[in-house]
């Protein structure tokens, strides 16, 4: 049964997540925001999605764009957990996944380190 959690205690729960990436890597992040939407309305299931030029792939050329975005979906998450701590460690391995993805990462080296 999904969990029923109000949209603040969830963007608190983002915010923590956030707040757990070590500095250095927090320092590094570069032109980006976290958002968190209700869903991905192209692909419901999906539980975060990185919307932007990693920073292995800048170049000189980079400059004067919008900031790229991680969006991380309140309602898939939600549904898939049956507990608040579930919801906790789902946010958290979202919120990281989709960081190592600004940072370059792809999906088969997360499933390589375990945040797949």
């Amino acid at each position: 049964m999904p969990v029923d959690m109000t949209v603040a205690r969830f963007e608190e729960l983002v915010a923590d997540a956030l707040d757990a990436v070590p500095p250095e890597f927090a320092r590094a992040m570069d032109n980006v925001v976290v958002l968190v939407e209700e869903r991905n309305e192209e692909a419901p299931g999906i539980l975060g999605l990185y919307h932007g030029v990693a920073l292995t792939s800048r170049t000189s050329d980079y400059g004067g764009v919008l900031p790229d975005r991680i969006s991380i979906y309140r309602e898939p998450i939600l549904a898939m957990c049956d507990t608040e701590d579930e919801v906790v460690e789902e946010v958290l391995v979202t919120v990281v996944h989709e960081i190592a993805h600004h940072f370059g990462i792809d999906d088969e080296r997360l499933h390589e380190l375990g945040w797949g």
